[in-house]
């Protein structure tokens, strides 16, 4: 049987503070500790003394990359607690979930913290009694400030600041020595190149650095969770495979505002709308896969090509087609690729609202079906 962990490692944030203090405290007598308020921060001056004081209480810390030292002291009060009887969820810490503060923490408390993954809004999150929150969702992306805000200028108004946030804050606090100017000119880059194949090349000279300093640039955005980087399938099917990732902007939102993207309209008119819903889609069926679950693309040099493709635990792997239009039409090549990985599922997920049969053993559903079905698996 699963032991309950003492620590939970949450990242990266995408809810606000005080919602998320409300909802990690109301009624469990929990303290919540933001690491970026002073006041907060002096009452860890003793950390040993503070926390001992307060062991017998859930402890919510915030923006736990400003203090990666905490780590060890955590891991003595942990043993102790132990020792006296009390074994689990004693605090979760919530922060940039960057690789460094990654490795901190499994290095000083292996085996006794969990992580999860704290993906924004998604599909199964929003009001459904109406197609314009998914349009909603899709246009101003997951961050809950971004999708509640008055209106459309005013959501793109918050993202640019956040992304100015990272860039000229986040970034070198996490010790990452990068030009702001140059990450944001990357980052534009891979939102132009979103779900694409990339030169690595072709974007150094864009940005008169080496390939090497690019894929470097490339790793923080990923390690930061900003970006995703979608791995080819693997397995050996005896095919030419294409084996250069795919990239896309995580947030639906942040990629709009890159792109300068401003309104619905706007969107559906710009060249990047059908890669646009496909990380869309991607992100959030993502956020809805059972645990120990990994997704791929798989392409073959042929043109075979499945957009997602899910290994689910056990022997289940669903081949998942990502189409915008209402009434979507399959390639022979998905039918092909499905055939080559052996897909025990297939599916199109589309911008309408029904599940129906159509060729090939295939179900075209809605994008919050597949999730639900996922959650169900």
């Amino acid at each position: 049987m699963r032991s309950t962990p003492a620590v939970a490692l949450l990242g990266p944030r995408q809810v606000g503070k005080t919602t998320l203090a409300h909802v990690l405290t109301e009624g469990r007598g929990a303290l919540y500790l933001d690491l970026e308020n002073p006041e907060d921060l002096r009452k860890l001056s003793d950390p040993l003394a503070f926390l001992s004081l307060n062991r017998h209480r859930l402890v919510v810390v915030d923006e736990i990359q400003r203090s990666p030292d905490l780590f060890m002291v955590l891991r003595g009060i942990i043993d102790k607690n132990r020792r006296a009887g009390r074994k689990g969820e004693q605090y979760l810490l919530l922060g940039s979930a960057s690789m460094d503060v990654l490795r901190q923490s499994s290095e000083s408390l292996a085996g006794r913290i969990s992580y999860i993954e704290l993906s924004g809004l998604n599909a199964l999150e929003v009001p459904t009694t109406e197609q314009g929150d998914m349009q909603k969702l899709w246009l101003r992306g997951g961050f809950p400030e971004s999708y509640l805000a008055e209106s459309d200028a005013l959501a793109m108004d918050w993202l640019e600041n956040l992304i100015r946030t990272y860039l000229e804050r986040d970034v070198p606090q996490l010790g990452f020595r990068v030009p702001a100017a140059r990450l944001r000119r990357l980052w534009t880059m891979l939102a132009h190149l979103q779900g694409a194949p990339i030169n690595y090349t072709q974007l150094a000279g864009n940005l008169e650095v080496a390939g090497k300093t690019v894929a470097a640039y490339i790793d923080i955005l990923v390690d930061l969770l900003l970006v995703r980087r979608l791995m080819p399938w693997h397995t050996n099917v005896k095919k030419r495979l294409v084996k250069t990732p795919h990239f896309y902007i995580r947030d639906s939102g942040l990629l709009h505002r890159l792109l300068g993207i401003g309104d619905h309209e706007s969107l559906l008119s710009n060249p990047v709308q059908g890669k646009s819903w496909e990380g869309f889609v991607i992100e959030n069926v993502l956020s809805a896969l059972p645990r120990l679950a990994e997704a791929y693309f798989y392409r073959t040099a042929a043109g075979a090509e499945i957009d997602l493709l899910l290994k689910l635990p056990g022997k289940e792997l669903w081949a998942v087609e990502i189409k915008r239009s209402l009434a979507p039409k399959i390639s022979r090549g998905f039918h092909l690729a499905c055939a080559d990985v052996k897909a025990t599922r297939k599916y199109v997920v589309y911008g309408g609202h029904d599940e129906f049969p159509i060729e090939g053993e295939t179900v075209v559903v809605s994008l919050e079906t597949m999730m639900s079905k996922l959650q169900s698996a």
